[in-house]
């Protein structure tokens, strides 16, 4: 079967996004800073139509990841956001199902993006994702309340992290609601490290859940 794998970049501080985050601001105010370590590698800029870039250990990684996911689930907040930005040609490639309470029909855009809104919950949104991953893997982009959900259901297999050193100080924390015994006695998720990079603009951090 298919794995779930999540890609993120996070503050120092644990925030996901700065604050403010919003079609004004989808990454927040100041939240850019956290993706500068990926700009210029040469897996990223190709995969933008740019060429040039860096290559080594960490562009490897993220052309491992580039090549891993046949289906991407997201929530709605990171679709509202990341929308316009991403613009007629989003760099995801694949099918994208959007966690929503709004129903509304499929949006195709060019490279092989289209936008499906699931309207019954993350679980069925990512039944339908494995179905159309085949047996590539299911990316959960994002934002911090539904990687959280997944985490909580034990629905990631792998977690990716990389730990920007920079302070954002307010917005989106991604580890909120995940530390604390629960009411019926469960115990918070312990993860191992499966690798560890680490280079000047990052620190790149491979955790799967115990």
């Amino acid at each position: 079967m298919s794995e779930v794998i999540a890609q993120l970049s996070v503050s120092l501080d644990g925030y996901l996004a700065g604050p403010e985050s919003g079609r004004e601001h989808p990454l927040g105010i100041g939240g850019e800073r956290l993706h500068d370590w990926v700009f210029g590698l040469r897996s990223w800029r190709a995969g933008h139509d740019l060429e040039g870039g860096t290559t080594g250990p960490v562009d490897d990684l993220m052309a491992e990841w580039i090549e891993r996911p046949g289906a991407v689930v997201m929530g709605h907040g990171m679709f509202i956001t990341g929308e316009t930005p991403w613009g007629d040609s989003p760099p995801f490639h694949t099918p994208v199902y959007v966690v929503t309470h709004h129903p509304r029909e499929s949006v195709p855009k060019a490279g092989g993006t289209t936008y499906h809104f699931v309207t019954e919950g993350p679980e069925h949104a990512l039944s339908l994702a494995r179905e159309a991953a085949g047996d590539r893997d299911v990316s959960l982009a994002g934002g911090a309340d539904l990687v959280q959900q997944f985490i909580r259901a034990g629905l990631l297999d792998e977690l990716w992290l990389h730990i920007a050193p920079v302070f954002l100080g307010g917005g989106r924390r991604l580890f909120d609601h995940l530390g604390a015994v629960g009411a019926g006695g469960e115990k918070p998720v312990a993860w191992r490290k499966t690798q560890v990079l680490d280079s000047p603009e990052a620190t790149h951090i491979r955790l799967r859940p115990v």
